[in-house]
């Protein structure tokens, strides 16, 4: 049988990603949650996952852009991106975001995430 697994956020290190964006996620078997830190100003640039992705933002406010839509997410509000969705987000102030996909993204995992790095 399978362990409970308990993660604090305090205690895992931050992974620098491109400037203004830091992340820490946690795997389970068919999930993924990933806190976010970004920096006013910051830009996820424009891509695409096969993971349906729910943005959930803690403090502060994204900018999403899917094509001519545009979407900003502030606390207490979550945003569910489908597979497969072309998007990008812009940090309209300090934040902090809680993404969670399913499945997990193994782009992340394997660090091919080449869009965030750098």
């Amino acid at each position: 049988m399978d362990e409970a697994k308990h993660y604090r956020w305090s205690e895992m290190p931050l992974e620098p990603m491109k400037a203004g964006i830091e992340r820490q996620f946690v795997v389970g078997t068919a999930t993924m949650v990933a806190r976010i830190l970004l920096k006013k100003g910051a830009h996820v640039p424009l891509h695409s996952h096969a993971n349906e992705q729910l943005s959930c933002i803690l403090t502060g406010a994204l900018r999403f852009v899917f094509g001519d839509r545009e979407v900003v997410v502030r606390p207490g509000e979550v945003l569910c991106i489908p597979p497969h969705l072309p998007h990008e987000a812009f940090a309209l102030e300090d934040t902090e975001n809680l993404d969670i996909f399913q499945p997990p993204r193994e782009d992340w995992i394997n660090g091919t995430d080449a869009y965030l790095r750098g």
